[in-house]
């Protein structure tokens, strides 16, 4: 066994993503704190892919991606939390300039 540091890489279609900080708490345009365990209807929420597997196409490492963190599973990577997914299991892709965007912007 050797003591080095071992690359992780993802595997076919896998994502690798950790979520954003931000999607705990929030605030309501009037500014009301709405706490991260406020029961609401299914909520989305973006984060940052850190791994992508050979078979993803629309996805790289860097890009925002939208989706649903209760359905995917976690790991711990060195004391940080990361969730695995498939890439089909992503809502959407925050990216400069698209000729099919919806014209919102993060």
């Amino acid at each position: 066994m050797t003591d080095g540091k071992l690359e992780i890489q993802m595997l076919h279609d896998r994502v690798m993503v950790r979520m954003s900080q931000e999607s705990g708490e929030r605030r309501s345009n009037g500014g009301i704190v709405i706490p991260a365990t406020a029961q609401m209807a299914k909520r989305l929420v973006w984060g940052e892919v850190f791994g992508v597997g050979s078979h993803v196409r629309a996805v790289k490492t860097g890009d925002q991606v939208l989706f649903n963190p209760e359905d995917q599973f976690e790991v711990e990577v060195r004391g940080q939390a990361y969730l695995v997914m498939r890439e089909r299991d992503l809502h959407a892709v925050a990216s400069e300039g698209t000729e099919q965007g919806t014209g919102l912007y993060l």
